[in-house]
């Protein structure tokens, strides 16, 4: 999905990147390597990629989930949310690092129920969190405790939906040009095994 606004403004270089823009951006090549393009979008407001970075970091490093699960919210909400970037990106870390299985991965991608009864629970309360703005019915909630989660994940998946908003939105107004290391996992391809 393209947002048909563009803001005007360029991804910021690393040869004009000043103050907390430079610490976040040199942080994210020193954590991962490179910069993705995503930060470089976020960063002409600094405080907008230190939000994200923060709350994705707590979500990924302080919550309950295990990586596959966490993988299953931020797919649901980077493909409700039509972020074609985040899906992709989301996708290569579901398979390659978080080991999530190829075939919920591609499920997920195609807003499909996964076949595995725990992740699906997750994937479909995650999804009416998204479609209820926050607003769960309680029969709702009630079957996702049933599959064995608890209200701390509810919260949990609060945290997510902020994360990926942040994201998707920002990417949905630069217009971000997808990195290199997540193009074989563009939307329109298949999901391939690791």
């Amino acid at each position: 999905m393209t947002a048909e606004y563009r803001v005007e403004i360029k991804p910021v270089s690393d040869d004009v990147a000043e103050g907390q823009a430079r610490d976040l951006l040199d942080g994210a090549r020193a954590k991962l390597g490179f910069v993705p393009n995503m930060y470089r979008g976020m960063a002409n407001n600094a405080g907008l990629l230190s939000t994200y970075l923060h709350g994705y970091d707590q979500f990924r490093q302080s919550g309950n989930f295990t990586a596959p699960e966490q993988e299953v919210v931020f797919l649901t909400v980077s493909e409700a949310n039509g972020c074609d970037y985040c899906t992709a990106a989301h996708s290569m870390l579901a398979v390659n690092v978080s080991k999530l299985a190829p075939e919920h991965t591609q499920a997920l991608r195609d807003g499909a129920p996964l076949a595995d009864a725990k992740l699906e629970a997750l994937r479909a309360f995650t999804h009416h969190m998204w479609e209820t703005r926050g607003l769960p019915g309680k029969a709702k909630a009630e079957a996702f405790k049933a599959a064995g989660y608890g209200d701390v994940h509810v919260l949990e998946i609060i945290l997510a939906l902020a994360v990926k908003t942040i994201s998707n939105y920002a990417n949905h107004v630069n217009h971000t040009d997808l990195d290199e290391v997540f193009a074989p996992f563009a939307v329109g391809n298949e999901v391939e095994p690791a």
